[in-house]
Formats: structure tokens, sequence, C-alpha cells
């Protein structure tokens, strides 16, 4: 009976250690209309998403130019990192979510031509499909999104397109966008030669984090919670540099790090444990 009883413990205990481990899924779906095709995902859940009934906030992850929705996964650790900080109290439980934006076409925006509107996708298919078939907290302030290079960009865009949408935002290492409209015209000319001069200021006026910041609406500077990190080293610090100048001239509220380090996996695996504990104080009421 001894023996038996004990080996009736273990079983329990297994158990209860199995239902407390997180999950991560890196080839799930959804249907996009606006997309026309099947977009890939991955998400983690936090230890205690299978056993308990409650709803957790939400962090969009968005990954760098070159990879997809697994880079966070394989590369970044997110797993691992995550469920430290959750054991450490360093980061509240919450639903990660890595959208794939590198497949029919690279990258996080409406295309200028019109015909691939990934930024809409995101926000009228992606978040709905999450909030409906996840436990997730669907108000503002349960609600972040970061990222890293290319991902920094979206970030950076999809905040300040939505500040009504997140309550903060980490733009790790960004690409900011064309710092100024000849900048924008140069990039976009490459592949649309016959560009209007009138919709090349257009999309410079919504994907250019200096031009967004610099007509932020009073009202709006306290919206959103921002973390901005970038290697000393790292290729893409002018543009970084000149958004956090941008900030403080508006007075937009933020946190701007500079640390050693360059454009690499190493440096954005070092910077997920600030980030998640950053995001987890903005969730807090």
């Amino acid at each position: 009976m001894k023996v038996s009883g004990l080996f009736f413990l273990l079983i329990v205990i297994t158990n209860s250690l199995t239902a407390q481990t997180s999950k991560v899924y890196d080839q799930l779906t959804l249907p996009s209309k606006l997309l026309k095709s099947d977009r890939k995902f991955a998400i983690y859940l936090p230890p205690d998403y299978a056993t308990s009934e409650r709803s957790y906030p939400v962090l969009y992850l968005l990954h760098g130019a070159g990879d997809d929705q697994t880079g966070w996964v394989q590369f970044g650790m997110v797993q691992h990192i995550a469920d430290k900080a959750i054991a450490d109290g360093t980061a509240a439980p919450m639903i990660i979510v890595m959208p794939d934006a590198n497949t029919g076409r690279r990258g996080y925006f409406n295309d200028v031509k019109g015909d691939w509107p990934y930024e809409d996708f995101f926000f009228k298919e992606l978040i709905p499909f999450i909030e409906k078939k996840y436990r997730v907290k669907t108000e503002k302030e349960f609600r972040a999104v970061a990222g890293l290079s290319m991902g920094g960009g979206g970030t950076f865009m999809y905040a300040l397109h939505h500040p009504e949408l997140f309550a903060a935002a980490c733009p790790l290492s960004a690409s900011t966008g064309p710092i100024t409209l000849e900048d924008a015209k140069k990039n976009l000319v490459r592949n649309n030669p016959n560009i209007a001069d009138s919709t090349v200021a257009r999309y410079y006026e919504r994907h250019s984090a200096l031009a967004l910041i610099n007509n932020i609406p009073d009202d709006q500077k306290k919206a959103v919670k921002w973390y901005i990190d970038c290697g000393d080293d790292d290729f893409l610090y002018e543009g970084n540099a000149l958004v956090h100048i941008a900030l403080r001239k508006k007075e937009v509220p933020h946190e701007f790090r500079v640390r050693e380090g360059a454009h690499n996996w190493k440096y954005w695996r070092e910077s997920l444990p600030a980030v998640l504990d950053f995001v987890s104080q903005s969730f807090h009421r």
C-alpha cells in the first residue's frame, strides 16, 4: 500500500508539473481574405494557461526581415525567456503572438500600390482571430506590441497609427522608416519608377516614425508607453537616436536605452526580459 500510495503521489506531481508547462506552437495558420492566403503565426501560451479559465494580456511580437514567425521562437528563445521572467515575477503571465510577415511579400505595411494590405490584415483579421480563439483580454490596457529591426518599424507604425489599441510599444533596433521625404522617394522609386510625388508624400507621412511623431496631437502624447532600445554599434542607430530626440522635443514620455551591441540575436535576446518587464508594468491598471 505504501508503494502504491507513493506511486500515485508521483503521478499526481508529474501531471501537475506537466500541466504547468508553457506551450509554443509555431506552425499555426489563419485564413486571410485581405491577403488571399492562409497566414502563419506562432503563439506562446503561459504555464498556467491550460489549467486556468482566466484571460491574459497579449503581446504581439514582430520578427525582422529575413525571418518568419519562427524567428523569436528559434533564435530569440522566447519560451525560455518568458518562462523565466514569469517564474521570477518580473513579467505577468501573458500570451505572445508572433505573426509571419515574410510570405508572399516582406513587411508589415500596406503596399504603396494598394494590392497587399498587410497592415489591414493585422488589425482587421489577425487581432480579431486571436481574441476569438484564445483567452485574451481585449481592452487596450492589456495589449502591447514589440519587435526587432523590420518588426521594430512595424511596432513604431502600429502604435503610432493606432494609439487607442496599445498600452505599450517596444521597438528594438528598429527600422524607423525614411528620415526625409527624399529618402522615401529614393526607396519607393526603385520598384515604382512612375510613382507620383503626391503618393510618395502620403506614404512618407504614414511610414516615417519621425513624420508621425512630429504630428502627434497633444492629447495623444501619453496614449502609449514607449520603450526604445538600440545597440551602440547598430547600423540603425541614427534613426533611433533621431526618434528619441523628436520624442523629447514633442515632450512625449518614453524610455530610450542604448547598450553595447550590434544588430544581432544576442542583443535582442538580452532585450526581451526588459521588454516583458516593461509591458507587464503597463498592463497594470
